[in-house]
């Protein structure tokens, strides 16, 4: 009774586009947002904040960026963490290299350096699609490990190649506690999150949808492919670029080229797969699910009464990342998003029958 639209009316067209239609749903948003923003900064340690909160932000990001493209668009692509790294070794450079910029400056630009990388590896998905394209990215991602490996310019000449990034300031303030790096990430996720839903509401994310569900069709209709695969592929690397600035930059402090190996790209992969294809909120159920995991998996033994071993516990992990997967591509291909979709729709019908 409390989970309906009776008595909400729209009296024009803007209002019943909103984002969130339901007064609802509109409160509860609101509400999780100014938690996180305010209630979460006063009650989490440094623990969660360092170590759960802020990875799950900037995986989230991540995630949402490969959910423009694999869920929206239907562009397969394995080579998430190659543009991660792009965005990571860009912003170092913007830094280094350009006296005074300011960092936050430099993740939007490495966000933009990313997206001309995603379009230039883009351009395969107007001849091939499927298995084939996922392989052309797969090659993406070894590129690109290989040349911040070798190509010394890319890591300062630094000996060991490994980084360390400069601290986070923007107009004397300096993002250094983990209260600080919290609620920048937040910021982000937030905005970045905005930003993607009124994406796909509008033209450029039904043309998407339209090459997602049947790309002759949508030529037919007078949609370009060319244009809106290589949006997807825009859009999408700029969301992954400047996750990677933060992951390098907020997350890790420093870092190697293995930070961002073809591991991470599948890891990604699998959160928006359990997550749910095709959905902004699917993206961070799936981060917080593949974040979460092996926590739960850590302490679970020990709750038991068990003494299982670190190998034993990395072995769990990878097989019910695999069952999960298996899962959910068989049951429900769509993801926990639509769970909860489904959820939803009966709430809003009880106590009657569906």
């Amino acid at each position: 009774m409390f989970y309906r639209e009776v008595g909400e009316f729209k009296s024009s067209y803007a209002a019943d586009q909103v984002v969130f239609p339901i007064r609802q749903d509109r409160y509860f948003v609101w509400t999780f947002v100014l938690f996180a923003f305010i209630g979460v900064p006063l009650f989490a340690n440094a623990y969660w904040l360092s170590g759960i909160l802020i990875p799950f932000l900037i995986l989230s990001l991540a995630a949402l960026g490969l959910n423009l493209l694999v869920g929206y668009c239907g562009q397969i692509s394995l080579g998430t963490g190659g543009f991660m790294a792009v965005g990571a070794y860009a912003a170092y450079n913007l830094a280094v290299r350009i006296p005074g910029l300011n960092p936050l400056v430099a993740f939007l630009l490495a966000g933009g350096i990313t997206t001309v990388v995603g379009i230039v590896f883009g351009i395969p998905s107007l001849r091939i699609k499927g298995f084939y394209l996922a392989v052309a990215t797969l090659a993406a991602q070894f590129f690109l490990d290989w040349i911040f490996s070798r190509v010394a310019w890319f890591t300062n000449y630094t000996p060991s190649g490994s980084l360390n990034a400069p601290p986070v300031t923007l107009f004397d303030f300096t993002f250094d506690t983990p209260v600080r790096k919290y609620l920048l990430c937040l910021t982000f996720a937030v905005a970045f999150a905005v930003l993607a839903r009124n994406l796909v509401r509008g033209r450029t994310g039904r043309a998407w949808m339209a090459i997602r569900d049947m790309d002759v069709a949508a030529e037919i209709i007078g949609i370009r492919p060319l244009y809106a695969k290589l949006s997807a592929f825009a859009v999408s690397s700029f969301f992954i670029g400047v996750a990677g600035s933060l992951w390098a930059f907020v997350h890790l402090g420093s870092w190697e080229p293995l930070a961002f190996d073809v591991n991470r790209s599948f890891s990604l992969l699998f959160m928006v797969i359990i997550g749910g294809l095709g959905s902004i909120f699917g993206s961070f159920i799936g981060a917080a699910f593949i974040t979460l995991l092996p926590l739960f998996l850590n302490q679970f033994p020990a709750w038991l009464g068990l003494h299982w071993s670190t190998a034993l516990i990395a072995h769990l992990e990878s097989m019910i990342f695999g069952a999960l997967i298996v899962f959910f591509l068989i049951v429900e291909p769509l993801g926990l998003a639509r769970l909860w979709s489904i959820a939803k729709e009966k709430l809003r019908l009880w106590p009657f029958p569906h």
